[in-house]
């Protein structure tokens, strides 16, 4: 089976990647994450997308890994859309409150792009999923930055941490929204010849629950 190898520092796609059984490496692919004039949310995340897969493959290029059986990468970009506009990670606290107070009491968008490559063939897709925000007091937006929690996120939360408490409606992939849709995730793996359930260690638990 092919090697599959994740083109991203994110801790939480790499969980993710674990949870359906998917054993991969990981390849630095540092690239430029600006908004280019004019650009839309979805042309930036698949742009970002695609750029991360090339950038691993160039990088294993250069470390002769491509010639194990045509390694396949994994590059995945996420941002948080609110009328348009993209929400990237916080500057500060001030601007981290300023974005929570925007999406509070509203729906926005998270938009997730994922792209594979193997040098030859290349897969790219984007899935939208919608989340609404309860409204959020000021004083309890400065204790959820006080945490940590949303100083390196998009949008200046995490759905899959503390700031599920300000969630009350999603519509739409949870896992895409935390960083990698996995259902299209296994999707395009299979179009490369790489199965989803490979840890031994999961075989069981699948197995029972038929």
């Amino acid at each position: 089976m092919k090697p599959l190898y994740l083109a991203s520092g994110s801790p939480r796609r790499r969980e993710l990647l674990e949870q359906i059984g998917v054993p991969f490496s990981v390849v630095s692919a540092p690239i430029d994450e600006t908004v280019l004039p004019g650009e839309s949310a979805v042309a930036y995340v698949q742009r970002l997308a695609l750029a991360k897969a090339e950038a691993g493959l160039a990088r294993l290029l250069s470390e002769g890994a491509l010639a194990q059986a045509g390694a396949v990468v994994l590059g995945a970009d996420t941002a948080v859309v609110l009328d348009g506009r993209i929400l990237g990670k916080p500057d500060n606290q001030a601007h981290a409150l300023a974005m929570l107070a925007e999406l509070g009491g509203r729906e926005h968008q998270v938009l997730t792009a994922l792209a594979l490559s193997d040098g030859e063939s290349r897969h790219l897709q984007c899935v939208s999923s919608s989340v609404r925000f309860r409204p959020i007091a000021r004083a309890e937006a400065e204790r959820y930055w006080a945490s940590g929690e949303p100083a390196d996120k998009a949008g200046g939360y995490a759905i899959q941490g503390l700031g599920a408490v300000f969630v009350t409606a999603l519509e739409g992939s949870y896992s895409a929204v935390v960083g990698l849709p996995l259902c299209e995730t296994a999707e395009l793996l299979a179009r490369f010849g790489i199965d989803c359930w490979q840890v031994p260690a999961l075989l069981p638990e699948v197995t029972k629950q038929r």
